[in-house]
């Protein structure tokens, strides 16, 4: 995206007035995320759990929202924020059907990465991606992601231990490509 083009999208945290589109989404979206990400939200109380639980500053959530529609597109969450020498994070994201495959989610997460950077002033966001998502590679590639390494059986998703790939960017890296 040039630096200088206004995004399609805005990312900000969710709100109470989200719940019925976000609940509607993550339905018509199943098929989309089926093997890839553990099952989101369908009910009121579990939307509230999701976003409205854990510890202040460790966690970050915010939903991508067109600009033009004011849809949401999407659901962008900075997780796991270490402070101290380590000033990192990781970042787990998911695009809304019919929304997949328009460069949505790339403009959402460079938004989201200039508030990991510029805000919470972190020095690293790590993505934990499974190998097979050619996609999600794809897409933390085009924002200056490396891939940095593999981690066998990592996280369980889906009631199965999957492997993933880890791949980050650092703040001076996000600085010099933005």
């Amino acid at each position: 995206m040039n630096r200088k083009a206004k995004s399609r999208v805005i990312i900000r945290p969710p709100a109470d007035d989200d719940r019925k589109a976000f609940i509607a989404a993550v339905r018509r979206s199943r098929s989309l995320h089926r093997n890839w990400i553990n099952p989101k939200p369908t009910t009121r109380a579990a939307f509230d759990k999701y976003f409205k639980s854990g510890p202040t500053g460790l966690k970050y959530r915010f939903v991508v929202i067109l600009r033009a529609t004011r849809e949401l597109a999407g659901v962008i969450n900075i997780n796991d924020v270490i402070r101290g020498n380590f000033q990192s994070a990781s970042v787990g994201y998911y695009v809304f059907q019919p929304h997949a495959g328009k460069g949505l989610m790339r403009e959402g997460l460079l938004l989201a990465l200039k508030h990991a950077f510029r805000v919470l002033k972190l020095h690293r966001v790590e993505a934990n991606i499974q190998p097979e998502n050619q996609p999600s590679i794809a897409l933390v590639k085009s924002c200056g992601f490396v891939r940095e390494g593999f981690s066998r059986r990592m996280i369980k998703v889906c009631g199965r231990w999957r492997d993933h790939e880890r791949w980050a960017i650092l703040a001076e890296d996000f600085r010099a490509g933005r």
